[in-house]
C-alpha cells in the first residue's frame, strides 16, 4: 500500500472511540474554565451557557436538551454515522459537564488565562471530533455540512454564528466578560480555521 493510500486510510472503531473521548475532555475542561471565569462560548454550548446564567439550571443538561433537534439535521444531511458519532460525543460531554467540576477545583483563574487556554482547548477538542466524522452537534453540524457541500470553512462559519450568541449575551453577562469570551471565541476560530480546510483530510 503507497503511503499516500495510507494517509486516507479510515480510522479504526478505536481510533474513533479515543478522539471522541479526548475531544470532549477537552472541551469539557474550557467550559468549566468558562463556567469559573464567568465568560461565555458560541454555538449551541453558548445558548446553554446563557440559559443557564439566567435560569441556573446545570449546563450539562442544557447542552444535552439543546441539541436534540439538530439530530434529524445530521442524520439528512451528515449520514447514520455522523450522527450517532456526534450523539455519544454530546451525550459525554454532558456527562463530563455535570461531574468534572467535582473531580477538581480551582482556586484562582484570571479571565485572560481562561479564555486562551478555553479557546485552544475548544478548537483542539472540536478538531478531533471533526477528524473522526462527530462534532459536538448544532452549530458545528451546520459549519461542517456547509463546508462538506459548498466548500465554505468552518472556522469562519463558526465564528458568524458565534458571534450572535456572544451578542445575546451583553443581556445577561456585563460587557468585560463578554469580551473576554468573544477573545476565546477568536482563538477557537482561528485555530479551527488554520488548522482544517476543505480538501486536506478525506475523512470529511
Amino acid at each position: 500500500m503507497s503511503s499516500t493510500a495510507k494517509a486516507v486510510a479510515g480510522h479504526t472503531a478505536f481510533e474513533d472511540v479515543q478522539a471522541i473521548f479526548t475531544g470532549t475532555l477537552f472541551v469539557s475542561l474550557a467550559l468549566i474554565l468558562f463556567g469559573q471565569a464567568g465568560l461565555i462560548t458560541g454555538g449551541t454550548a453558548g445558548a446553554a451557557f446563557l440559559l443557564h446564567y439566567a435560569t441556573g439550571v446545570s449546563l450539562g443538561k442544557l447542552f444535552f436538551l439543546i441539541n436534540l433537534p439538530f439530530y434529524w439535521f445530521a442524520w439528512q444531511r451528515m449520514g447514520r454515522v455522523f450522527t450517532l458519532k456526534t450523539f455519544a460525543a454530546i451525550t459525554l460531554l454532558s456527562a463530563m459537564t455535570e461531574w468534572s467540576p467535582r473531580l477538581f477545583a480551582i482556586d484562582r483563574l484570571h479571565p485572560l488565562y481562561a479564555a486562551v487556554l478555553g479557546g485552544l482547548l475548544l478548537g483542539s477538542g472540536c478538531l478531533f471530533l471533526a477528524r473522526h466524522h462527530a462534532s459536538l452537534g448544532g452549530a458545528t453540524i451546520v459549519s461542517l455540512y456547509l463546508q462538506r457541500a459548498h466548500g465554505w470553512r468552518a472556522g469562519k462559519v463558526q465564528m458568524a454564528i458565534d458571534c450572535s450568541v456572544l451578542a445575546l449575551a451583553l443581556t445577561v453577562l456585563p460587557a468585560v466578560q463578554v469580551g473576554w469570551s468573544v477573545l476565546a471565541a477568536m482563538v477557537m476560530n482561528l485555530f479551527i480555521a488554520i488548522n482544517h480546510k476543505p480538501g486536506r483530510y478525506a475523512v470529511l
